[in-house]
């Protein structure tokens, strides 16, 4: 008993220097809720969206596939629906294919879903965002991005495309939420009643038997019902069961995104662990002389062992309940900020669950336990001699060297792994950098002691120029204790280190890609007539505008060896000279073809409609460009060979680029101009892919930081937790300062430059690291595209000034407490 009570007591003694420690175990936890409460909402999210196009209806039944036949309802598998006892009404869903006209009568770039609206307001699946349903002969609905696009709103005028190709005039009734219907995301759709379905829309096929049972009924037994009333041509299920079944894969996501999650919080409860472990290393560093005394009356090591342990028990325990209550406060302010968006047909709560909140708390207390074991193994060893003043070394010399030989066997085997997945090809160079990486890190962080404090020198003599004795001051108490200073720093490194390799590996893998694909483009435009060949009109038009570079391509289809291929022929020096086999196609014979499929470089017969066999040989190896040049096409071929092969190949595609010193924006609204007359032409843009990829690289890269700057924060608290360990310690040294004419500004600018410079210190030794982890984690993925981009310069700085800010943060408490220590309290302290 009496060991606990000396614990307790002796903890409260110590609680004001553990505060910042155990905020930061605080922070981890509450990241650690926030990140799980997080995932399960964006999974959640999916499965809501999943579920909304099943709309309201209490049962739904979708066709089963027959063999050989395609899969579609029909008005006769809606009428036995209908005839089943326990069914109040039936509606049949319809989707086909239509299209939509801008004023100027042309058509979007997309082909448009044409999508049924129920008769019974009651089995309306889709999501009305603004104005009404359509009632009236020629009223039709708009998915809000097409109808954006048009800038048309509801009572508006609209063209569409008719079933029979013709332009039809329709009045817009209103606009459709898209995330009522994820199915159709990315393309236009089109809402028209069911019995109207023809006038709009191709292909029309039934997808789904949306059927309201009778008040009462048993919902399962009316979907057995309707199964045996189909012969089993559709799956009938409750909309339980059809939700249950649009998400099934939800699981298998929620997994994806939590280990996604995870790996970010582990990462930062990692750096609270180093964090809570040098803390308690500097408290019972200055508790040499108390511990000593312990064992002189008697305490063993295990005592003081357990004394130790129980402390950090009693911060773990503290700290992780702040931490859930931290935690599940973020959660209700998140779930108030989304309860003011709008989501459409997804409603999210972000309140953690209890197992969740209990989880977290036990996770940081095992934590913190597990932080404080290696400070109270060394406590613990201290001797009784040293309560008299007596020497007490911590460590001996051949387990410092053992230490240092190891860390330096784990710099070279990382080093020669990194270069060899640098210098290697995928998928083992990946693992090889990878692994190297983990190895050279941690060799890194054991000689965290030995790296840093040289560095803060260097960085001390810019300091000392501009700040004179007050840089000197703040140099020399940094190099003055290594070892505190090396795992201050380390903290810090470590989460720098991460976010830099994360943010290095995102940017050079998106300057790679992105060229990549852009350069495998012929051009940056096309344009297709559709189903038949290129208007000549069209063709003309656009040749004639000096601010576009036009490309046609004739293409033809013939018969190669018994098959029907499509060939195709473009004059290859007005192509982009990068994309894949355009130069080749400059250097190729006469006679000669470029194949998408490889094959026998021998002849091969070739035969045209009303033409006598010819012989076509192929050059070797395959190339993208016959494909690249028109959906289909599996030959390329010169314009000699063409008119050889066949002389009247239309033109059914052209290319074109803008033209020099036009940008691309300027461009396109040239050849708006150019094929005005012309509404059957579609330009599709070529590079769209590639920004997309950009934005998706982008926002991935935004994320990152975001999470990951919860590591570098609670390293920060890390830095100010010693800072104010340091001003416990050097009291009597700062009354001194005091004393002989320093003044308290200076003593407060001291503080914030050790601040800095620790912070600085060990963030230009991350962004070292992370620039090359980076940079070889991308060229071992990346290695075959050719060129490899450079490091993005702007983010690696961000990372570089949001750590100077962290130390400038990290300072403000100690030096508060400088300011409010006069010198006699200070030269009194012992």
């Amino acid at each position: 008993m009496t060991t606990y009570r000396y614990t307790l007591a002796d903890f409260y003694g110590q609680l004001r220097q553990l505060v910042l420690t155990g905020a930061a175990v605080a922070v981890g936890v509450a990241f650690l809720i926030a990140s799980v409460s997080g995932s399960g909402a964006l999974v959640d999210s999916y499965r809501q969206s999943a579920a909304a196009e099943i709309g309201p209806a209490d049962l739904q039944a979708t066709p089963r596939a027959a063999q050989g036949q395609p899969a579609g309802l029909t008005d006769g598998t809606a009428a036995r629906a209908r005839r089943v006892p326990g069914v109040a009404a039936v509606s049949l869903r319809l989707a086909g294919q239509g299209g939509v006209r801008t004023p100027a009568g042309r058509p979007l770039d997309d082909t448009a879903v044409v999508s049924s609206v129920a008769a019974d307001p009651g089995l309306r699946w889709q999501l009305l965002k603004d104005g009404k349903w359509p009632s009236a002969p020629g009223e039709v609905l708009l998915d809000g991005d097409t109808a954006e696009r048009l800038g048309a709103r509801p009572g508006a005028t609209v063209h569409l495309t008719g079933a029979d190709g013709g332009i039809l005039t329709a009045v817009l009734a209103g606009t459709l939420d898209g995330r009522g219907a994820p199915g159709f995301a990315g393309r236009p759709v089109i809402g028209v009643p069911a019995e109207r379905m023809s006038r709009y829309a191709t292909r029309i096929l039934g997808t789904q038997l949306d059927i309201r049972a009778t008040p009462g009924a048993s919902h399962r037994q009316v979907a057995e019902a309707v199964g045996r009333a189909l012969d089993g041509r559709a799956e009938v299920r409750t909309r339980d069961g059809s939700r249950a079944e649009a998400t099934r894969q939800s699981g298998t996501v929620y997994g994806v995104v939590l280990i996604a999650a995870l790996s970010f919080v582990l990462i930062a409860l990692a750096v609270a662990r180093m964090v809570v472990s040098n803390t308690f290393s500097v408290v019972l560093a200055q508790r040499t002389r108390q511990l000593a005394l312990l064992r002189c009356i008697g305490a063993d090591r295990a005592q003081v062992r357990r004394v130790i342990l129980r402390q950090g028990l009693l911060l773990g325990t503290g700290a992780s309940a702040a931490g859930v209550l931290l935690g599940t406060a973020l959660c209700a302010a998140g779930t108030a900020l989304l309860g003011t968006l709008d989501l459409g047909p997804v409603q999210l709560s972000l309140t953690p669950a209890p197992v969740v909140c209990v989880l977290a708390g036990l996770f940081g207390v095992l934590l913190t336990v597990l932080a404080v074991r290696g400070p109270a193994k060394a406590a613990s060893a201290v001797p009784p001699i040293a309560a008299l003043g007596g020497a007490h070394q911590a460590g001996s010399r051949p387990a410092a060297r053992r230490a240092a030989v190891f860390s330096g066997l784990l710099l070279v085997c990382g080093t020669a792994l990194l270069t060899a997945g640098a210098l290697g090809g995928p998928p083992l160079s990946l693992l090889a950098a990878t692994v190297g990486a983990i190895s050279t890190f941690f060799g890194v962080l054991r000689l965290s002691h030995r790296l840093l404090p040289p560095i803060v020198g260097a960085l001390g003599v810019l300091a000392r120029k501009v700040c004179g004795t007050t840089g000197r001051l703040a140099t020399q108490q940094l190099r003055r204790n290594p070892g505190r200073t090396g795992a201050t720093g380390a903290a810090l490194l470590l989460g720098v280190t991460v976010m830099v390799s994360a943010v290095t590996a995102l940017g050079i893998t998106g300057n790679s890609l992105v060229p990549m694909v852009s350069a495998r483009q012929p051009a940056a435009f096309s344009a297709t007539g559709g189903s038949g060949p290129l208007p000549a009109g069209a063709l003309t038009a656009l040749a004639g505008e000096h601010r576009l570079g036009v490309t046609p391509v004739r293409s033809a289809t013939l018969t190669v060896d018994g098959r029907s291929t499509v060939v195709v022929s473009a004059d290859p020096r007005l192509l982009n000279p990068t994309a894949d086999g355009v130069e080749r196609a400059g250097h190729l014979p006469d006679g000669t073809a470029l194949t998408v499929l490889g094959g026998d470089a021998g002849a091969h017969r070739v035969t045209a409609a009303g033409r006598p066999e010819t012989t076509l040989r192929f050059d070797g190896g395959r190339v993208s460009l016959p494909l690249s040049l028109q959906a289909g096409a599996a030959l390329y071929v010169t314009p000699a060979t063409m008119d050889r092969l066949a002389p009247r190949a239309a033109v059914t595609t052209a290319w074109i680029s803008p033209a020099e010193g036009t940008d691309r924006l300027a461009a396109r609204r040239a050849m708006d101009q150019a094929l005005a007359a012309y509404p059957e032409v579609k330009v599709t843009d070529a590079t769209a892919q590639v920004e997309s990829v950009r934005a998706l690289l982008d926002r991935m890269m935004l994320i990152t930081m975001a999470l990951l700057g919860f590591s570098v924060a609670i390293a920060g608290i890390g830095v100010a937790a010693t800072l104010m360990l340091g001003v416990s310690e050097r009291a009597r040294e700062i009354g001194m300062l005091r004393a002989i004419g320093l003044s308290g500004r200076q003593l407060r600018g001291m503080l914030t430059l050790e601040a800095v410079l620790l912070s600085l210190a060990g963030a230009l030794v991350g962004t070292v690291l992370g620039v090359g982890y980076g940079w070889t984690a991308a060229r071992s993925v990346t290695s075959t595209v050719g060129t490899i981009g450079g490091p993005p310069v702007l983010p690696v700085l961000g990372v570089l000034a949001l750590t100077v800010l962290i130390g400038l943060a990290a300072a403000v408490l100690p030096a508060r407490r400088v300011r409010r220590m006069t010198i006699v309290a200070a030269l009194r302290t012992t």
